[in-house]
């Protein structure tokens, strides 16, 4: 018998580990999730419908939710600027807050968002769920808890098995007693993940829920009307989804509530205005005026988001709101744009407005495709600050070139707030062809092969701006990652430099460049190789360089690239061989890592430097031998090894009387359960339930 730290475990001889045994609730609050995808996350720009508008929809809605046998999918598509994420935002805010008469509540949230990091992604998107369901039904975060014991590292499986360990088997073993409520889970903008599969994927797991299970859990879903997503809909079954979409509802309906927010929203304007006026002069009591309200609402109809640009537009206190709505009326007039388009117009025309000359234009544009192409294309919202520092532009251009464009980007008044734009159509329209051969259109793919020149700049400048060895000032060569905080952390790798680690890659992707030899990603790897990995062992992200890696190899060149391709490949080897050590002690990758590298490496050759202080090195391997890496933790004789049926992962057991589970891919520890005896034989059987010994 051997006593565990959160409870008693059997294990003597032809007995049965039962991980569900064991009592690990703090497991659940390890399971990582996506926090700034949640509806009220800090930061996030959503507001509710106005309480006059959206009444017969949210009512609709509402009828679904409370409806015991309702659908399983509320699914409300609409084309860009609609209104959709404020409607998804509106329902979440109304069940959770309890608002509806019946038995119907918020179980979770997930708004996605292009260009947000993992908000971007639905790697996580199974784990934020259920750790939200976890907190409103405990029954059911009984079994989840057991699911997570039995495959700590579910978080990074396929889709469809963290749908099936994580929500479909857990709902499968709820009791009838939770029937009386149903939950309701509310996803916004599921079109903007940045894999279209995995779109499709969620979509068809969430469709498997069984009559009987999505008695608990529904969903309440809005997508663009995307041929992927509309095919995805098009195999379920015709009673798993309703479907509402949101641009085909009766045109007086919108109109009035279009009609609504205007006149709302501009006799704010008029009212805020007035307490100050810009040239003393007020604004009339009725302005802007019926006809003009009537104009823009026409103006406006279907896109609630051509009337909330139209209002922010005309708020900017830097210029009269008289004269901000005409230029909306005048550009409306010309007609050569979309809608959004001509909406979006005078916003960019102002970026010259006071320019005197073209030489002036030409650069205050070349400016503009810099620094507002940065923010459509970076991988995670960056402050003024950070922008300034990767573009290398005074934060003062970045500052100047923003003011104009309060509209459609939100910009905070702290120099560190992240930066966003408001619409992702704003975007999409300066990537379009219709504006092609506009100065303000900005070519993406471009925008990526510069974001990624900046980003390897700004690394290989000198310490204490870009990188270089020992960049926390650790005390010894020795002194473990853990030992330093977060805070000291943050103080000596800026947001810029912690951004370039992360996501130069992701540029040079996204660039669609070559790698040949003595190219510039070629330079950098040979210069500062090392301090890279030194800087993302700092920030946890170590066990990232090797899919990092697998990234840049997929951009090889055909010809003309011998010399990286064996760089890459030798950088993979030593990264699979010295994680350990690296995550555990930064400095150990100048050190340890490579003193014990085969002498023949190439990261050995070109980036290692021997530590003064040792004199004396051990003889080491020629070359690479067939091991591709170690698995260290065990501190006594390693008695039993297994591999779970996938490959993914193996257990191993050991006479420190621990059992340690591995990610068979990183060797990255994922799992230790202590305090166990006597372990000489360890399984996974078939049905995944048990670890056997």
């Amino acid at each position: 018998m051997g006593s565990h730290r959160y409870g008693p475990i059997q294990a003597n001889d032809n007995s049965r580990l039962h991980l569900g045994d064991v009592n690990h609730y703090g497991d659940r609050e390890q399971l990582k999730y996506v926090p700034g995808a949640l509806f009220n996350a800090y930061g996030l720009d959503y507001k509710a419908c106005h309480p006059e508008t959206r009444r017969e929809l949210l009512e609709e809605i509402e009828s679904w939710a409370e409806h015991p046998t309702g659908h399983r999918i509320f699914w409300l598509n609409g084309m860009a600027g609609t209104g959709k994420s404020t409607i998804a935002y509106t329902v979440a805010k109304r069940l959770n807050e309890a608002r509806s008469s019946g038995h119907a509540k918020l179980g979770a949230s997930f708004f996605f968002k292009r260009g947000e990091g993992d908000r971007a992604s639905a790697a996580l998107f199974f784990p934020t769920i259920v750790r939200q369901l976890c907190q409103k039904m405990p029954d059911l975060a009984a079994h989840i808890d057991q699911a997570i014991i039995m495959d700590p590292d579910i978080c990074s499986k396929a889709l469809d098995e963290q749908f099936d360990k994580l929500l479909n088997e857990p709902l499968s073993k709820l009791s009838g007693s939770l029937t009386l409520t149903t939950y309701i889970v509310v996803v916004d903008a599921i079109d903007e993940c940045q894999n279209e599969d995995d779109v499709w994927t969620l979509l068809q797991l969430w469709s498997r829920l069984s009559r009987y299970r999505h008695r608990y859990i529904r969903l309440f879903l809005t997508t663009r009307p995307e041929l992927a997503i509309q095919l995805g809909f098009s195999r379920m079954p015709t009673d798993a989804h309703r479907n509402v979409v949101l641009h085909e509802i009766s045109s007086p309906t919108i109109t009035r509530d279009i009609s609504i927010f205007l006149a709302d929203t501009l006799s704010q304007t008029r009212d805020a205005y007035n307490f100050m006026p810009l040239s003393g002069i007020p604004l009339p009591e009725d302005w802007p005026g019926a006809t003009v309200l009537q104009q823009l609402t026409q103006m406006a109809v279907p896109l609630f988001i051509i009337a909330a640009t139209i209002c922010r537009f005309v708020q900017d206190r830097d210029f009269e709101p008289q004269e901000q709505l005409q230029a909306i009326l005048q550009s409306r007039r010309i007609g050569q744009f979309s809608d959004l388009g001509q909406t979006y117009l005078p916003i960019l025309e102002r970026i010259t407005s006071s320019s005197i000359n073209k030489a002036t234009q030409h650069l205050i544009y070349q400016e503009f495709r810099l620094i507002v192409g940065a923010l459509i294309t970076i991988a995670e919202p960056l402050s003024r600050c950070g922008l300034a520092v990767i573009l290398q532009l005074p934060q003062a251009t970045v500052t100047l070139r923003l003011r104009l464009l309060h509209s459609v980007i939100k910009v905070p008044q702290q120099a560190e707030g992240p930066v966003r734009l408001l619409h992702l159509s704003f975007g999409e329209f300066l990537g379009s062809e219709e504006i092609r051969n506009q100065p303000f259109w900005i070519d993406r793919v471009a925008t990526h092969a510069v974001l990624l020149t900046k980003c390897l700049d700004l690394l290989s400048q000198p310490t204490p701006i870009g990188l270089g060895e020992n960049m926390c000032q650790l005390s010894y060569p020795g002194q473990p990652r853990t030992a330093l905080s977060q805070t000291v952390i943050h103080s000596r790798l800026s947001p810029a430099i912690r951004y370039a680690c992360r996501y130069w890659t992701y540029h040079a992707q996204q660039s669609a460049i070559k790698l040949c030899d003595n190219g510039e990603v070629h330079h950098f790897l040979q210069t500062h190789f090392l301090h890279w990995l030194e800087s993302l062992s700092l920030l946890g992200c170590l066990s990232d360089v090797i899919r990092d890696i697998g990234t840049l190899q997929s951009l090889l060149a055909i010809e003309g690239q011998r010399r990286v391709s064996a760089f890459l490949e030798d950088a993979r080897r030593f990264v699979l061989a010295k994680r350990y050590i690296g995550d555990l002690a930064p400095l150990q990758l100048y050190g340890s890592a490579i003193i014990f590298t085969p002498q023949t490496s190439i990261v050995r050759q070109i980036c290692g430097k021997i530590p003064k202080w040792i004199l004396r090195t051990p003889i080491t391997l020629e070359t690479w031998s067939a091991e591709l890496q170690k698995l260290e933790g065990h501190t006594g004789r390693v008695n039993a090894v297994v591999f779970s049926l996938d490959g993914s992962h193996l257990a191993s057991a050991s006479d420190d009387m621990t059992i340690r589970l591995w990610n068979a891919k990183t060797g990255q520890e994922v799992r230790v359960i202590e305090d166990i005896p006597n372990v000489y034989e360890i399984a996974f059987p078939d049905n995944g339930q048990y670890l056997l010994n």
